[in-house]
């Protein structure tokens, strides 16, 4: 765990000057205060309050049905767990898309009422202008692209996107694009490995992988794969550092069985009253 007395907020420009001196960038997600006090406790650069909340927390389908309300929910918890890593809100689908001024009032909600430093929004070269409008008024951005959850039916699936030509070069022109409407960070999920590394190379801003390869300027990963949350399904991408599932699980049944069994609570879970307050509540 790092020193704490010797760290300060980490902003876009101190992810910036790491990409410029080949030090890694480390981001993880959260939902909730007690996990962000962890991670920011541990040395994290960046913490995402992903819209995957909708997965993890809600229990949903998907991302889609995230509501902003959901996300500036979340995002406040995770605010007041986090003194210096850079915190990032995702925009939910269809905050943003309709038109550029909901796209600019949305994205400011996120800093205004929920404490964010930046703010994530899906999409390539046709998300751009919007890109671009929102930076204009001062709201650090961080773009997404190869496999974006919120449109993952359009683009067949969550299926790596950039192996064909076509597919790869659109990845490498919004890359390009987003850096050039003003983005400070871009995340790359599910993209070939040198592609990353090429895109990574070609553009100036910190590149994020999950499943996109070592060679991106850093890497994210949703904290409930990380700490082995889920017992059914691990992503290809994801690497479990700890399976707390069964762990959890041993502890409820524990405490399950102690309840029934009268073990719990014990004679040091227990607070007294005086015998004489006692004798006098009987009469």
């Amino acid at each position: 765990m790092e020193d704490t007395n010797k760290r300060i907020k980490v902003t876009p420009q101190i992810l910036k000057e790491k990409k410029a001196k080949g030090e890694k960038i480390t981001m993880l997600t959260a939902y909730d205060y007690s996990i962000a006090s962890i991670l920011d406790e541990c040395g994290l650069d960046t913490v995402l309050v992903g819209d995957s909340l909708g997965n993890v927390v809600m229990g949903y389908n998907g991302t889609v049905p995230v509501t902003m309300e959901e996300m500036l929910h979340h995002c406040r918890a995770v605010h007041n767990g986090v003194k210096y890593a850079l915190l990032i809100g995702d925009m939910p689908f269809m905050s943003y898309q309709i038109s550029k001024e909901e796209a600019k009032r949305n994205a400011g909600r996120f800093l205004k009422e929920a404490g964010c430093d930046a703010v994530k929004l899906e999409g390539g070269v046709e998300m751009a202008d919007t890109f671009a409008e929102i930076v204009k008024i001062g709201i650090p951005l961080v773009g997404h692209i190869g496999l974006t959850p919120q449109t993952a039916t359009a683009l067949g699936g969550y299926k790596v996107q950039g192996k064909d030509i076509k597919s790869a070069q659109y990845q490498l022109d919004s890359a390009i694009a987003l850096e050039q409407a003003g983005v400070t960070m871009l995340v790359m999920e599910s993209v070939p490995d040198r592609l990353a590394e090429l895109i990574t190379k070609k553009i100036s801003i910190p590149t994020i992988g999950i499943g996109a390869g070592v060679n991106c300027d850093g890497q994210v990963l949703v904290i409930n794969d990380l700490l082995g949350l889920f017992n059914k399904f691990v992503p290809k991408f994801s690497k479990q550092y700890a399976n707390l599932y069964p762990l959890i699980e041993e502890a409820v049944k524990s405490y399950i069985n102690e309840v029934k069994g009268s073990k719990f609570p014990q004679e040091e879970h227990t607070f007294k009253i005086d015998d004489e307050v006692l004798a006098k509540l009987k009469k």
